[in-house]
């Protein structure tokens, strides 16, 4: 199984990235990574264990208050640097980690090689952020709008966590037949596959419930949303 962690707050988030990785490592894994923004995007992944991806981060800039991390066991692609995630939309703005299996990948694949896009990776991963983007642009859509159109558009079950260069305060989460919780702490937010990297930071959580989608961000909103845009405000 494959493991996420997020977090936006006042903190850095690198140390609780990578701490909530560690303690998802029972899951089983082949590759790990984190994005971390902060003016930039900067990723960070490879092939291999927690304390690799650390080795391979060191002497690099770490630094930013909202980011995101995973452990991936492969499912779409061998496991190596290049189909580790986190993954990138077209243009770099957009980052994604994702558990679970797009079904159909390969035809959203095919329509957006028609349509110009060219992809690094073998992933499913990859095709999803490169569609969500692909929405996004055509109409100027905001990104919980756009993942909303693009998930109705999956077969699959997943997970999945979304971060933008453009928008360094807020994280974009959904879930679909894949387990993802939300903490929330003192004008901060955790997200996680699991409880298992959110209880040291707090007890109170929320769990997404199928065709959910959440925002977090660093003003203390929490907002959740269904497929069909029924909307109720957290805090």
């Amino acid at each position: 199984m494959c493991g996420i962690i997020g977090y936006v707050g006042k903190r850095e988030a690198f140390p609780i990235i990578v701490k909530g990785l560690q303690r998802l490592e029972y899951r089983g894994y082949d590759s790990t990574g984190v994005a971390l923004l902060n003016g930039d995007l900067h990723i960070y992944k490879c092939k291999g264990k927690v304390n690799d991806m650390v080795s391979f981060s060191q002497c690099k800039d770490l630094s930013g208050n909202i980011g995101i991390g995973h452990t991936r066991w492969a499912t779409h692609g061998v496991p190596n640097d290049i189909n580790a995630h986190p993954h990138l939309s077209a243009s770099g703005n957009l980052a994604i980690i994702h558990n679970g299996i797009i079904e159909n990948y390969a035809v959203i694949k095919e329509a957006l090689i028609e349509r110009g896009h060219t992809f690094a990776s073998d992933t499913d991963t990859e095709v999803l952020i490169h569609l969500i983007e692909d929405i996004q642009q055509a109409d100027n859509l905001a990104l919980e709008e756009a993942v909303r159109l693009a998930l109705q558009q999956v077969v699959g079950a997943y997970a999945i966590v979304i971060i933008a260069r453009n928008d360094p305060h807020r994280l974009v989460a959904a879930r679909k037949s894949s387990p993802l919780v939300i903490g929330i702490g003192t004008d901060e937010f955790f997200i996680a596959s699991d409880a298992t990297p959110i209880v040291e930071h707090t007890k109170n959580v929320v769990y997404l419930k199928d065709e959910e989608i959440a925002v977090v961000d660093n003003t203390q909103n929490l907002s959740i949303k269904t497929y069909t845009t029924n909307t109720k405000h957290l805090s």
